[in-house]
């Protein structure tokens, strides 16, 4: 009996109409049973601010519990300026604070971003995973996402409607299932 890892999918756009929601949700209904894949929100954090380091406001505490208790993390993102969106950066550093209790550290993670544009996020996708090394998150390498033309990607259920875009998001998610259990901590 294979175990069910518990995957905190953290997904880099506030939008009603999220592309990025839209692919979690999508990926959700196709991920492997080994994968649970549950959101986790971030648009109810405060600003990162050093100062609630000893005694953090009740979301950042809730949040960063939630990263602890995952046994790996996905991210999706959409890219802003050729980085990530600063909400997720600032997610990022809610859950890495105080320096040494950082609720990433060895939880094995994958990077997907998401695009209308051509190049799929590509910017967004090496600008966290530039984050992610100095965080201690193992980081599947290949294959590596980059979803363009996210525009045109769901059918009216919300489901992937590219078969070659579901393919390979079936492919990923099996391929990230096989790097959760060789990296999760023991």
């Amino acid at each position: 009996m294979s175990t069910t890892r518990n995957v905190a999918v953290i997904v880099g756009s506030l939008r009603k109409e999220s592309l990025n929601r839209k692919l979690a949700l999508a990926l959700q209904k196709i991920a492997p049973d080994s994968l649970k894949l549950n959101i986790v929100e971030i648009g109810n954090l405060p600003l990162y601010n050093q100062d609630f380091d000893p005694d953090p406001p009740q979301p950042a505490r809730d949040f960063k519990q939630q990263i602890q208790n995952a046994d790996a993390v996905l991210f999706i993102t959409p890219e802003y300026n050729r980085s990530m969106p600063g909400v997720l950066k600032n997610a990022i550093d809610i859950a890495s604070r105080p320096y040494g209790q950082s609720a990433w550290n060895g939880k094995p993670g994958a990077v997907i971003s998401v695009s209308p544009g051509a190049i799929g996020g590509f910017g967004a996708n090496h600008h966290l995973r530039q984050s992610l090394v100095f965080l201690n998150v193992p980081v599947l390498q290949q294959p590596e996402a980059y979803i363009g033309g996210a525009g045109n990607l769901f059918n009216d259920s919300g489901d992937i409607a590219n078969d070659s875009t579901r393919d390979f998001m079936q492919k990923f998610l099996q391929s990230f299932a096989q790097w959760v259990e060789r990296n999760v901590p023991r």
